[in-house]
């Protein structure tokens, strides 16, 4: 116990997510959770378990034409725990038992949500619980009226409470089977637009959306909120135009996949059948991804927001400001060392991959490899096709981008900072 109590934030996070991931294959290899017939391989249970915890939706093998109602339901259990986090989950049970949430266990919420102080701690996790539900549970009943369409009552029920789990937990996962996602549906307007708000909604942030609820002026908003905001409804505008503009797509597809491109997975259109440029374009809002705090992957728009302003105002002599604020220089140095550590990630995982998989193109594999860092679910179709090194590396990037470069670098590396320094000298750069 004393090994755990000195465990830094970081390191404990990591542990819980191996943890639930392990036992969650292990479950998925048992016999009650394969159809008759079906003999899914340890990789392939390891490989799921890990796309369901990391909220992704890569899969090896279909869960609906694989899995039994028992392993579909694991596969939801481990899309909910993964997409609020092993430290809030672990938290909401020790108030649901009525216990004292000890210092410790509010230091590990804080590193999960990424928040910057620990005020409020119990409150926020109480109000992600409650939110979670109320948002899964009108999901549930909006998609009801869809597949209620198409399945039988008790079948439609557990279809609709699948799917709204992982919508809003920004996890591509389906159970409609043949690896279709949500191609049937194309035009289904009710389907699409519940899918999106449950998406947009789950990667926004809780503290977000805490606050869209309590203060529900802008302009009151704390500076995150305001560009998490910002960002999205940039992202989205943006990703449907030029989305419409470079695929044969109706308006209504476009709009959805520039939402579902950014962490979810879920697919209205063979994305297989995609440009080059379509591709590009949904590579980059994966790569993006939500927002802290939230149920998504990727950098992240703060990321983004705030190295667009850095560069602004390094290119104007000004301070890194927004909205009439200042933007640390601590919170500029962790953007550029996120986007440089996710970088050479996906480059380094799409150059091993194109060694060991020459028959795919680059743009399939780097398509691929940006899809599980981002924690998304999108493909070409060439998953199931994976070599056993293949899998594994894409099992380790979405492992990596669910926790976060700067986390997964933290283990490493939990050590308070010198105050001894070298003497200064300057670089030229550029």
């Amino acid at each position: 116990m004393s090994i755990f109590k000195k465990m830094s934030p970081g390191r404990f996070i990591t542990l819980g997510f191996t943890a639930v991931i392990l036992l969650g294959a292990l479950l998925l290899l048992l016999p009650i959770s394969q159809k008759q017939g079906v003999d899914i391989s340890i990789i392939d249970a390891l490989f799921t378990s890990t796309s369901a915890v990391c909220v992704t939706g890569l899969i090896t093998v279909d869960t609906a034409d694989s899995y039994t109602a028992f392993g579909q339901a694991v596969i939801a259990l481990l899309i909910q725990i993964g997409g609020l986090g092993v430290a809030s989950v672990g938290v909401g049970f020790i108030l649901l038992a009525g216990k004292r949430i000890t210092f410790k266990e509010r230091v590990l919420v804080k590193e999960a949500l990424n928040l910057d102080s620990m005020s409020g701690i119990v409150k926020l996790v109480r109000a992600v619980l409650l939110m979670t539900l109320f948002f899964e549970s009108i999901g549930v009943v909006l998609s009801y009226i869809v597949f209620s369409q198409r399945f039988s009552p008790l079948k439609a029920l557990g279809v609709s409470v699948f799917h709204s789990i992982a919508s809003f937990n920004n996890a591509g996962f389906d159970v409609l089977g043949s690896f279709k996602s949500l191609t049937e549906y194309e035009n289904n307007l009710l389907l699409n637009i519940t899918t999106a708000v449950l998406i947009i909604f789950g990667g926004l942030g809780f503290f977000v959306i805490k606050e869209i609820i309590h203060k529900k002026n802008f302009k009151k908003f704390s500076l995150h909120s305001k560009i998490v905001i910002t960002m999205s409804t940039f992202l989205i505008v943006v990703g449907t135009l030029l989305l419409k503009l470079t695929e044969n797509i109706s308006w209504l597809g476009a709009f959805f996949f520039s939402v579902s491109a950014r962490t979810a997975g879920f697919a209205t259109y063979n994305v297989g059948e995609f440009t080059s440029a379509g591709l590009f374009l949904i590579g980059i809002l994966m790569f993006i991804g939500a927002s802290p705090g939230s149920t998504g992957g990727g950098i992240k728009t703060t990321t983004v927001f705030t190295l667009a302003r850095s560069a602004y105002s390094t290119a104007t002599n000004k301070h890194c400001v927004a909205f009439k604020r200042k933007i640390p220089n601590e919170t500029v140095h962790k953007a550029f060392m996120l986007i440089l550590l996710a970088g050479t990630l996906v480059c380094f995982d799409t150059f091993l991959i194109c060694i060991i998989q020459p028959e795919f193109t680059f743009i399939q594999i780097f398509f691929e490899v940006i899809s599980a860092f981002g924690t998304v679910g999108l493909s070409t179709g060439i998953t199931p096709d994976l070599t056993l090194f293949s899998k594994i590396i894409i099992i380790i990037t979405m492992f990596i981008g669910r926790l976060g470069p700067l986390t997964m670098a933290s283990i490493w590396t939990f050590k308070p900072k010198s105050n001894v320094c070298y003497s200064e000298e300057s670089v030229t750069i550029g």
